[in-house]
C-alpha cells in the first residue's frame, strides 16, 4: 500500500498565514481605499466578524479535559484552517481553534488559508457539495498528510442548518438562528468535538 499523499505541496503550504498575519489581512481589507464592488459588499461582514472575534476571544475558557488531551499530544501537527475574514461561522470558531493551538504546548501550530484564494484546497473538503467554512485540517507537520478534519460547524448546528435550508428559511432569519445557537452554546459543543479529535491523534 502506498503512503498517503501530502494534502498540500511545500509551495501551497508556504502560502498559509500565521494568525497575526491573518488578522493583518483582515485589517488591510477593512482599510482598503476605494474598494471594488465585491469587497465593498463584504466590508460590513468583515466589521461584524472582527468585532465578534475581539469580543469572544477573551471569554474562551478551555475545558479541563481538552487541556489534558492537548497535554498528552506527542507529535507535531499543523492546523491548516480554510476560512475568510468575512465568514460568520469562522468568527465564532477561529478564536477557539487558535486558543486550542496556543494551549497545546507547541504540538499544534495554525496556518490560515483564504478559501477564495485556494479553490483546490477547499474543493477537497466540500460540505454537501458546497464550499462551507471554516474547515480545519490537522496535518502531520513532517509529511503534511491528513490526521483529522473538523468543520465547517459543530454537528448539531450543521443539522440545524440543513433543516433551516430545507424549510427555505429566509437568509436573515437563518443567520440570526445560527448566531443565537453559537452564543447559547458558548463553544461547549465545539470543544467536545475537538476533544474527541485530539484523543484520536
Amino acid at each position: 500500500m502506498s503512503a498517503p499523499a501530502p494534502v498540500l505541496t511545500p509551495e501551497q503550504f508556504a502560502t498559509g498565514l500565521p494568525y497575526p498575519a491573518y488578522r493583518q489581512h483582515i485589517s488591510e481589507a477593512l482599510a482598503t481605499p476605494n474598494p471594488d464592488p465585491h469587497l465593498a459588499k463584504l466590508l460590513p461582514h468583515y466589521r461584524e466578524c472582527v468585532a465578534r472575534m475581539d469580543r469572544e476571544a477573551p471569554t474562551i475558557t478551555l475545558l479541563p479535559e481538552l487541556r489534558a488531551a492537548l497535554g498528552q499530544l506527542t507529535q507535531s501537527y499543523t492546523w491548516a484552517i480554510i476560512t475568510e475574514g468575512w465568514c460568520g461561522d469562522a468568527s465564532h470558531t477561529v478564536p477557539l481553534l487558535e486558543a486550542v493551538a496556543q494551549a497545546s504546548g507547541g504540538h499544534l501550530t495554525t496556518r490560515y488559508f483564504l478559501r477564495d484564494a485556494h479553490p483546490d484546497f477547499i474543493d477537497r473538503y466540500l460540505t454537501n457539495g458546497g464550499r462551507a467554512m471554516p474547515i480545519a485540517v490537522v496535518l502531520h507537520t513532517d509529511s503534511r498528510t491528513e490526521a483529522a478534519v473538523w468543520g465547517p460547524r459543530p454537528a448539531p448546528l450543521q443539522a440545524l442548518m440543513q433543516e433551516l435550508k430545507a424549510r427555505a428559511t429566509p437568509v436573515p432569519e437563518l443567520i440570526a438562528q445560527v448566531n443565537a445557537w453559537y452564543e447559547a452554546d458558548a463553544t461547549r459543543t465545539t470543544q467536545h468535538e475537538l476533544l474527541e479529535m485530539m484523543r484520536q491523534l
